[in-house]
């Protein structure tokens, strides 16, 4: 994405909705009206009421079929110039970077000069299907010259076809969800119940003290009554955690609902631009996007890698950029659990662990205060498509307020995919 014949691209803005656990703050809204609330607070930050945008990316993994052109559907519901284009990408968790990485693409190339990049999921708003079995005599039927048709077809329903079919959080090549890999993961890797805990705990009490700090002021527009994410436990220690019992793996598992992120709803997003066009409106360039880099890994025979593919993504990045991981101020590593996190460390800082796992080398270990240092995932909780704008908002928001530096972000997905990025100021 980095050359001599691109422009940079800039990171102008970043807004928020909270998320919320599944079923609770956002339980009678969808994604569509938590993208609008997003886009809307980013719209009034930003003054870009009327403003021509040279086009909105982003997604849901979730959402329901008559969502199909959900992007374009909540741009036209905004007060941005409706000649704005949009488009939807879906790429499970890597959905909002990935979306970055588009729209930085093409304001690098110069096909346009600023575009917002984002991300919804509600898990409360689940579509639900009907059987296949139904599915296909409501099709039959459909298709019957009388009335007399249609009933006959219909006779052929049973009532166990009538049951209603819930999406389900597992890969479709393995049945297993991803918690499930995740405790493969950390038996192989040997990632201790204490360790995970710790981690856990690091999380709450980092974004915690972000918020008291006033942190997520300028970040986060109020929505549905909720005014911070209500998965955040500032009142949470080891001892409470300890308590908890295993999720996944019942009898001799590690991964807890304290350790793990919970199903959730939300949404984000991120304004980008050239220098150029910033200038013109008057914005501050936070800081700029230099690097991006999709990786994906073999999961089903080895079932415990299906988080670890940015592990690749980071080393092929970085030796693409002529860096080592040791050269950045800032980390935002995704916690979809603490288990596959603190595997990602430890590969890195391992030479047996990283040639094991088909690395050129080992890329070393990472001063670990620079880690997370506002919370990440386990605290504020994972929207799956919307937490890459979190991140990238929360990396750029340090790199301003630093003045310089740079900032390693990466984030693992499903179907055994990952990707990473740079961010300098």
């Amino acid at each position: 994405m980095k050359s001599n014949t691109t422009r940079k691209v800039a990171i102008v803005g970043y807004n928020r909705i909270p998320f919320a656990r599944a079923n609770t703050a956002y339980s009678n809204v969808g994604n569509k009206e938590m993208m609008i609330a997003a886009l809307d607070g980013l719209i009034d930050k930003y003054n870009l009421k009327g403003k021509l945008l040279g086009e909105v990316a982003g997604g849901a993994v979730i959402k329901h079929t008559y969502d199909n052109n959900l992007i374009r559907e909540c741009v036209m519901k905004t007060s941005l110039d409706p000649a704005t284009p949009a488009c939807d990408l879906q790429q499970a968790c890597d959905t909002g970077i990935e979306s970055a990485i588009y729209i930085a693409n093409k304001i690098a190339l110069g096909q346009i000069d600023s575009g917002i990049a984002g991300g919804v999921d509600s898990i409360s708003d689940m579509p639900i299907a009907v059987s296949e079995k139904l599915r296909k005599i409501l099709l039959e039927a459909r298709q019957a010259k009388s009335l007399g048709g249609k009933i006959k077809t219909f006779l052929k329903l049973r009532p166990k076809d009538l049951s209603p079919l819930v999406p389900r959080n597992e890969e479709s090549q393995t049945g297993l969800s991803m918690g499930g890999h995740t405790e493969i993961t950390a038996k192989y890797y040997k990632i201790s119940r204490e360790e995970q805990d710790e981690f856990a705990l690091k999380s709450h009490l980092n974004m915690a003290k972000a918020y008291d700090e006033g942190f997520f002021d300028d970040m986060i527009t109020p929505f549905n009554g909720l005014e911070k994410d209500n998965n955040l436990r500032k009142d949470s220690t080891i001892e409470k955690l300890a308590k908890l019992k295993p999720a996944f793996d019942k009898v001799n598992g590690t991964l807890t609902a304290g350790n793990s992120t919970p199903l959730s709803d939300g949404a984000s997003c991120i304004l980008l631009a050239s220098e150029e066009w910033a200038k013109e409106q008057q914005l501050p360039v936070l800081a700029y996007i230099t690097f991006g880099e999709i990786a994906a890994i073999e999961y089903v025979k080895n079932q415990q890698n299906l988080l670890l593919a940015p592990v690749f993504a980071a080393s092929k990045m970085l030796e693409k950029a002529e860096l080592n991981l040791q050269d950045f101020d800032f980390y935002e590593i995704h916690e979809a659990f603490a288990a596959q996190t603190l595997t990602t460390l430890k590969i890195w800082e391992s030479p047996e662990l990283s040639a094991e796992i088909g690395l050129k080398k080992a890329l070393g270990a990472i001063d670990r205060n620079k880690l997370n240092v506002k919370g990440s995932s386990l605290a504020a909780a994972h929207p799956f498509a919307a937490t890459g704008g979190r991140i990238i908002g929360v990396m750029a928001k340090l790199l301003h307020e630093k003045g310089s530096g740079r900032g390693l972000i990466s984030i693992c997905a499903a179907g055994g995919q990952g990707v990473t990025m740079i961010i300098e100021k």
